[in-house]
């Protein structure tokens, strides 16, 4: 259920409602059951926060699901299934120069 008992949610909760609990419990600028109203409020928000989170990086990191195998030998495969092969040919090829050729 959203994991509101986890450490890192009721941590976020309390970072979230630190300026009430501080003007409450500290300075007395807040009545103190306002104070732990905002942090009750807090955990749910920061539950949620924390749980959209996790859903978007849920999958980072993983190994990917399909592994591609090489076709075998007998199989038929479509002409877009064939990995595209070409070579990248720019002008004249460069001279092959020999050890000899290189000393004065």
């Amino acid at each position: 259920m959203l994991g509101m008992a986890r450490f890192s949610t009721l941590f976020l909760a309390l970072l979230i409602a630190s300026p009430a609990l501080y003007a409450g419990f500290v300075t007395h600028a807040l009545n103190m059951q306002t104070a732990l109203l905002r942090l009750l409020i807090a955990v749910p928000v920061a539950a949620i926060m924390l749980a959209l989170f996790r859903m978007v990086t849920r999958g980072y990191g993983d190994k990917p699901d399909e592994k591609r195998t090489e076709p075998k030998p007998g199989d038929q495969e479509t002409e877009g299934d064939q990995p595209l092969r070409a070579e990248a040919t720019a002008g004249e090829p460069f001279q092959q120069r020999r050890a000899e050729d290189s000393t004065p």
